[in-house]
């Protein structure tokens, strides 16, 4: 009987490094995309610059999923939201 508790603790041992693995893995993503929106919100802003004046302090990016509304298919969508100032006159 003690062999069988002794079984179940290896493997809650073993689940446990697994689950700090993943956890690992998920943190380092969350790094991964956070340094990616940031580049993408610069871009963004680099951008915007030749046609307007924003207020880049309150600029603020994220990415969702949503549900197409004829394929009911999920996709990511990026939203940028920032207060515009000024936009600059063509010519």
């Amino acid at each position: 009987m003690q062999n069988i508790f002794a079984f179940f603790r290896r493997n809650g041992a073993q689940s446990g490094l697994v689950a700090k693995d993943r956890l690992k893995n998920v943190l380092m993503s969350d790094r991964v995309n956070m340094q990616l929106l940031e580049d993408i919100k610069y871009d963004i802003i680099g951008v915007i610059r030749n046609y307007m004046e924003i207020d880049e302090d309150k600029f603020s990016i994220s990415i969702a999923q949503t549900a197409n509304k004829y394929t009911g298919v999920k996709t990511p969508v990026l939203f940028a939201d920032f207060p515009i100032k000024k936009i600059y006159k063509n010519g």
